[in-house]
């Protein structure tokens, strides 16, 4: 356990500081401090390293969104919740290496893995928000329109470095749809006058 622990984390250091393509086996385990051999007794051939670390990430991803507040609390609150935590995921190093896993993975390891992902995102999305009166294509939409805001700003984040822009009124501009969107019996109506941010403890 503690060998695949820090084989994992070895590959998830390489590929945000190198870049998918520099990062080698050697280099690997170099910094996981075993062999090439050990790496591949743990996990075979290199697709099933990078299956791991995907597996790896996403249950962290899940373990961040973490239980949602209760139904009955505000949805901006709920909103706001979801998003800021949606995004200490998406900044950090772990979706950095998933970024650039997936724009690397073989055709058949990407389908599958996108699947699994998929229902478990959606199980999340309901939990937080029960109430939504979107039908099942409209929720799709509005997800795939939350992960593409978060993961654009993430990828502008990797190219402008440590110098690029706050996301923070951009973040703001999620809530706000997302808010305006999963109202109750206002789908597609005007903004709401309540904000993300007016809710208790925001």
């Amino acid at each position: 356990a503690e060998t695949r622990r820090r084989v994992l984390a070895a590959v998830v250091e390489c590929i945000a500081e190198l870049g998918f393509q520099r990062t080698t086996g050697t280099e690997i385990a170099r910094r996981a401090g075993v062999s090439w051999g050990a790496v591949q007794h743990h996990f075979g051939d290199k697709n099933g390293i990078l299956a791991s670390v995907l597996e790896q990430s996403f249950q962290r991803f899940v373990a961040t969104l973490g239980s949602p507040a209760p139904a009955d609390a505000p949805l901006a609150s709920r909103v706001s919740d979801f998003i800021d935590r949606a995004w200490e995921h998406f900044s950090g190093p772990h979706y950095r290496t998933t970024f650039e896993i997936l724009l690397n993975l073989p055709p058949e390891m990407e389908s599958t893995w996108a699947l699994g992902v998929l229902g478990t995102w959606r199980e999340i999305w309901r939990q937080y928000f029960p109430e939504s009166p979107l039908d099942e294509r409209e929720t799709a939409d509005l997800m795939r329109y939350a992960v593409s805001v978060l993961s654009g700003l993430a990828t502008t984040n990797i190219l402008e470095g440590r110098g690029g822009r706050s996301a923070g009124r951009s973040l703001a501009r999620l809530k706000d749809t997302l808010l305006r969107e999963l109202r109750p019996g206002a789908p597609g109506s005007p903004a709401s006058t309540e904000k993300v941010g007016e809710s208790k403890g925001r």
